[in-house]
């Protein structure tokens, strides 16, 4: 019997893993992150068990006490707990976070990926259990963008990409090959907001993965959120890099995008 450990996060992408490893034959055991996780996600799964997101020990034993040897991280895990919340990290999580050598995602990910493989548990490429997901290359709208906004999505994409080597974040909001809002530790739908406020209307937003992205972690996802966000601000044109973006609800986001006069581009140079 083949065991899956779902770490799961905020949003629809843990319940959307979860379906397609029980396709492929595992038993899905989650470790459900309070208080991000879904509750919902307890239908989808085989087992779950519900872990303060600053329990790093606790999240750990949980897996161990299933045997859990394989594991996959879905669904967001705000690095803003850090600094606002009235979370607590246990033990092994300080230890943790007192080990990095800075607190950019790319170090916060690794070092748990380390200390997994140490406890024998190994982190599995997400995009095996949502290849479906992944935007295709092209126009996925009927709606193309105009010869200025496939400008626009030219100039992002290499902002974007840069943004994504620096490990600030994987978005940027431009307008008129000028960049309106970058995205750092407040995430993509609060830098849409404030790129398309300061854009005015028709703004051109570009998320990409970073280069040599691993796939074992935050990898980048759009959903009902996102297109929210570009509506508030009646944003024009989402360009998501091709084979590398997380679309999910594609075609309530395809048909509300219709509706909302918005271009939706899977992008690769």
């Amino acid at each position: 019997m083949k065991k899956l450990g779902l770490i799961a996060g905020k949003g629809e992408l843990p319940i959307a893993v979860a379906g397609e490893a029980k396709t492929q034959g595992y038993t899905v055991i989650a470790v459900g992150l309070e208080p991000l996780a879904d509750k919902a996600l307890s239908s989808h799964v085989d087992e779950i068990q519900w872990v303060n997101v600053g329990k790093f020990g606790k999240m750990i034993d949980t897996m161990k006490k299933y045997d859990i040897r394989e594991a996959v991280m879905a669904g967001k895990v705000s690095k803003t707990l850090l600094y606002k919340s009235k979370i607590t990290p246990d033990l092994r999580a300080v230890k943790l976070l007192l080990s990095l050598k800075d607190r950019s995602d790319d170090s916060v990910l690794l070092a748990i990926t380390e200390e997994l493989a140490q406890e024998g548990i190994t982190l599995l490429d997400i995009s095996r259990f949502c290849s479906a997901l992944l935007a295709s290359k092209g126009v996925l709208t009927k709606d193309a963008p105009s010869d200025q906004e496939w400008k626009d999505i030219a100039f992002g994409w290499k902002v974007a990409k840069e943004l994504g080597r620096l490990d600030i974040g994987q978005t940027v909001v431009v307008k008129n090959q000028a960049v309106m809002a970058v995205e750092a530790i407040e995430g993509t739908d609060e830098a849409i907001k404030r790129g398309g406020i300061l854009s005015g209307k028709d703004a051109v937003v570009v998320k990409v993965s970073k280069p040599n992205q691993d796939m074992r972690f935050d990898v980048p996802v759009i959903g009902l959120d996102t297109l929210k966000a570009m509506k508030t601000v009646h944003a024009r044109v989402l360009a998501v890099e091709a084979n590398k973006c997380i679309i999910l609800n594609r075609d309530k986001i395809i048909d509300e995008a219709k509706t909302a006069g918005i271009s939706i581009v899977g992008y690769a140079e």
